[in-house]
C-alpha cells in the first residue's frame, strides 16, 4: 500500500475515533431505564398473576429493551421509547379519560424520561452526528400541536363542575343573626348555618385576620368555640377552658381541670363546651350562667361563665365522676370529647369507648344529669332498659354495648334528644354480640328528654362489622314533603349515605331500600343478607371501585396499589372483613361523613355536604398469630373474639393515597326537591 494512502486511512480512523469520543453513548439514561424496567417487570408479573393489567409487564420489558439499545448507542432505542410513550398515552387515556390527576402517575415519569431524548448531547450520541434543530422537524411541530390540544382538553375537562338551579320552594331570603352561636352546631338543632349577609361572595376574598390566639397548650386543637353575648368560650387539649373577648381575642379567664394523665389513653382533645343559664325560678346560686365540659379522664365539669371559677353547687365543688356505675374501667378505655347537650333542662351525654380492645369494654350508657347540681336524672342502658338510675352496688351498666361518642341534637318541643350510636365492641367482629348489642348499634335513637326512654330508633347499618358508627350530629329541619311541612331529622353516616327521617316517628321521608350485600367467609362470624340504602337522597359513596381507580405518585407505587387492590377482598359496599390480605372497604373508617355533619339553610332548604373519599383496609388476624396487648391506635387485639384486627388507610409505599383524587367533595343538596 502506498505510504500516502496508509496515512490517509490512519487520519480517517483518528477522525472517526475523535467523533465517537465527542458523541458518547447515552449510557446513564440506559442504566436508569433498565432499573425502571426491571422494577416494573417484577411488579407487572405479580400484578398479572393476581388478575391485573398486562400493561406494567409490557412496559418493564420495553424499557429493558430500550435500555439495551441505548447502551449500544443504537438509535432504534429512541424510536422504541417513542413508540412506548405513544402506547402509554393511549392506554392512560383509555383508563382515565381526561382526568389530569389520574393521568399523572401513568404518564408523568415516562414523559419526564422522554425529555432526555431531546437533550442535544443524547441526540448526538445516538446519531453520531450533529442533529437537526428540533423545531425544524415536522414531527416536533406535530407533537407540539397535539400537546397543546391535550392541555386545552385537560383544562376544560378538569375545570367543569355540575350546577343545578335550586327549586322554587325556598324564599331566597337571608336574615342577619344576633351574633350568638350558643351551641356547637349553632343551635340545638345542629343546623350549622350562620344567616349573615355581612360576608358574601363579593367581599369574602377581602377578609383579613383580626387576631390570633396561642393557647400555650401542647397537642391537637379541635375545639369549636361558642359565642354567648359578648364572650367566646372554647376548650383546648387537656380540657382547659378559655373565655375570650371576641373582638380582640384577649383572654379573660382560663380554667384548667388538671387532667389525670394516668387515666387518659391516646386521645387528649376536647371538641367543645356547653352553655347553660339557670332558670330564673331557681334559688340564687353562685353560677347563674355556667360553661360545662366533659373530660378525657371521665369527669363532668361546670364553671362560672363570667369568672371561670368552679360552680360549688354542681357535684363535688364543680365536678362529678362519669365512672360511677361503670364498673372496672382500664385507663384510657372510657373518655368524653364531645360537649353535652342541654335538652329541656337535662344535660345529656354519652361517651367514647376505646376501639377494638376487648368484648368486655365499658358500657355505652347515655345519661341525663341535672345541670344545676349534677345529680343523675336518668340513664339509658341498652342492656337494661328497665333501669333508670345507677346500677345496684356490685353491678354496672351493661358492658360492651354501643357507645355515643359524637354530638346529640334536641327538639325541645317534641321532648326528644337524638342520639347517634356507634357499634358494640370490638368493631370488626360480631359473632359474640347479644340482641342488646345489635338492636341499637349504628343507629339514630330518639330518647325522651324527661325519662331517657326510647321513642323510636332507625338503624343505618345492620350487624356493623366495619366501624360504621353514626359519626355526625343529627340535623333537625322543617322541610316541604309532598306539599306539607314535615319535621325531619337528617342523619349523615360514614357510609356516605344520608337518611332523611320523620323526627316524630323515625319513618323515612325519602326512600330507603334493603339491598343485598356481600356475605362473610369467616366461620365464627355472621352477616345479614341486606343493608339499608337511602335511595331517595343523594349518595356520596360513588361507583364501585375498579383497578383503574388506583393511584400513586409514580408508576411503581401505582402498580403496588393495583397489586394490593387485586389481592384484597372487595365486592363493593359493605364487603365483610376477612383474613389474609384483608378487605378493602369504601368509604373508609373516616367516612363518608364524620364530625363535621352537614349544614342547612332552613330558609332556602339547602343542605351543604362535605364528604370524604378514602378507602380503608381491615385485616383479621387469627388469635394464634397474635400477642395479647392493648393497641391505642387503629386496630387492636379484640380480646374475647377469635381474631385480632389491623385496620389502616389504603396508602401506597410512598404514603400516597391508593385511590385517585379527589379525596373530598363539597356539594349542595336541595332538600325541597
Amino acid at each position: 500500500m502506498p505510504p500516502h494512502v496508509r496515512e490517509q486511512i490512519i487520519k480517517e480512523e483518528d477522525t472517526l475515533s475523535d467523533t465517537i469520543k465527542a458523541y458518547p453513548k447515552p449510557r446513564v439514561l440506559a442504566v436508569i431505564l433498565v432499573l425502571c424496567g426491571i422494577g416494573l417487570s417484577l411488579q407487572g408479573w405479580t400484578l398479572l398473576s393476581v388478575g391485573g393489567s398486562l400493561y406494567y409487564l409490557l412496559a418493564g420489558l420495553i424499557l429493558i429493551a430500550t435500555a439495551v439499545l441505548l447502551f449500544r448507542g443504537d438509535r432504534r432505542g429512541a424510536l422504541l421509547y417513542g413508540g412506548f410513550l405513544g402506547f402509554t398515552y393511549l392506554w392512560a387515556l383509555y383508563e382515565s379519560g381526561l382526568d389530569a390527576w389520574q393521568l399523572a402517575p401513568r404518564v408523568g415519569m415516562f414523559t419526564a424520561l422522554g425529555l432526555w431524548f431531546v437533550i442535544p448531547r443524547v441526540r448526538r450520541g445516538l446519531l453520531q452526528s450533529e442533529p437537526t434543530p428540533l423545531l425544524h422537524l415536522p414531527a416536533t411541530r406535530g407533537l407540539l400541536g397535539a400537546a397543546a390540544v391535550l392541555v386545552v382538553a385537560l383544562f376544560m375537562a378538569n375545570s367543569a363542575y355540575e350546577v343545578n338551579p335550586p327549586s322554587a320552594a325556598g324564599t331566597g331570603q337571608i336574615f342577619n343573626s344576633s351574633g350568638d352561636w350558643q351551641d356547637y352546631g349553632a343551635t340545638k338543632r345542629g343546623t350549622r348555618f350562620a344567616p349573615s349577609s355581612q360576608i358574601n361572595p363579593d367581599n369574602v376574598g377581602q377578609l383579613e385576620p383580626a387576631w390570633q390566639l396561642r393557647t400555650r397548650v401542647p397537642g391537637e386543637f379541635k375545639g369549636t368555640p361558642i359565642q354567648v353575648d359578648d364572650g367566646l368560650y372554647l376548650c383546648t387539649g387537656r380540657n382547659i377552658i378559655l373565655a375570650l373577648d371576641p373582638d380582640s381575642g384577649e383572654e379573660r379567664w382560663r380554667y384548667d381541670p388538671e387532667i389525670q394523665s394516668a387515666r387518659i389513653g391516646f386521645w387528649d382533645t376536647c371538641r367543645g363546651v356547653t352553655y347553660y343559664a339557670t332558670p330564673t325560678e331557681q334559688p340564687a346560686n353562685v353560677c347563674p350562667e355556667r360553661i360545662i365540659t366533659a373530660t378525657t379522664d371521665a369527669r363532668l365539669v361546670a364553671v362560672n361563665k363570667n369568672t371561670g371559677v368552679p360552680c360549688a353547687d354542681f357535684g363535688d365543688n364543680g365536678e362529678i365522676s362519669l365512672l360511677q356505675g361503670m364498673g372496672d374501667v382500664k385507663p384510657g378505655f372510657y373518655f368524653v370529647t364531645s360537649p353535652p347537650t342541654i335538652a329541656n333542662d337535662v344535660l345529656v351525654l354519652g361517651g367514647w369507648v376505646l376501639d377494638n380492645q376487648e368484648t368486655e369494654e365499658p358500657s355505652g350508657v347515655v345519661r341525663g344529669f341535672n345541670p344545676v347540681n349534677g345529680e343523675l336524672i336518668w340513664a339509658w342502658d341498652m342492656g337494661r332498659e328497665d333501669r333508670i338510675g345507677l346500677p345496684a352496688p356490685g353491678e354496672s351498666y351493661t358492658r360492651g354495648t354501643p357507645n355515643v361518642w359524637s354530638l346529640t341534637s334536641t327538639d325541645e318541643e317534641l321532648g326528644l334528644v337524638y342520639v347517634p350510636t356507634g357499634n358494640a365492641t370490638p368493631d370488626y367482629f360480631g359473632g359474640h354480640r347479644s340482641e342488646a348489642m345489635e338492636k341499637y348499634a349504628s343507629s339514630i335513637v330518639a330518647l325522651d328528654t324527661a325519662t331517657g326512654r326510647v321513642r323510636w330508633h332507625f338503624q343505618t347499618t345492620h350487624h356493623d362489622i366495619w366501624d360504621y358508627d353514626v359519626p355526625s350530629q343529627p340535623t333537625l329541619v322543617d322541610i316541604p314533603v309532598d306539599g306539607e311541612t314535615r319535621k325531619a331529622v337528617i342523619v349523615p353516616t360514614k357510609r356516605a349515605q344520608i337518611f332523611l327521617l320523620d323526627r316524630e316517628t323515625g319513618e323515612p321521608l325519602a326512600e330507603v331500600a334493603e339491598l343485598p350485600t356481600p356475605q362473610t367467609d369467616i366461620p365464627e362470624e355472621n352477616t345479614v343478607p341486606t343493608q339499608p340504602f337511602s335511595l331517595g337522597m343523594p349518595s356520596f359513596d360513588h361507583d364501585m371501585l375498579t383497578e383503574a381507580d388506583m393511584w400513586g405518585i409514580t408508576p411503581f407505587d401505582h402498580a403496588s396499589c393495583r397489586i394490593q387492590f387485586k389481592r384484597m377482598r372487595y365486592e363493593g359496599p359493605l364487603t365483610p372483613p376477612t383474613t389474609g390480605y384483608g378487605t378493602l372497604y369504601y368509604p373508609g373508617v373516616a367516612g363518608g361523613m364524620n364530625w363535621g355533619s352537614v349544614a342547612v339553610d332552613e330558609v332556602n332548604h339547602l343542605m351543604v355536604v362535605n364528604s370524604l373519599h378514602n378507602p380503608s383496609v381491615v385485616r383479621l388476624i387469627p388469635r394464634a398469630e397474635t400477642q395479647p396487648r392493648y393497641n391505642y391506635g387503629i386496630g387492636g387485639t379484640q380480646a374475647g373474639t377469635p381474631y385480632a384486627v389491623y385496620s389502616f388507610f389504603f396508602l401506597s409505599p410512598l404514603f400516597a393515597p391508593c385511590l385517585r383524587p379527589p379525596y373530598g367533595e363539597m356539594a349542595v343538596v336541595d332538600l325541597a326537591s
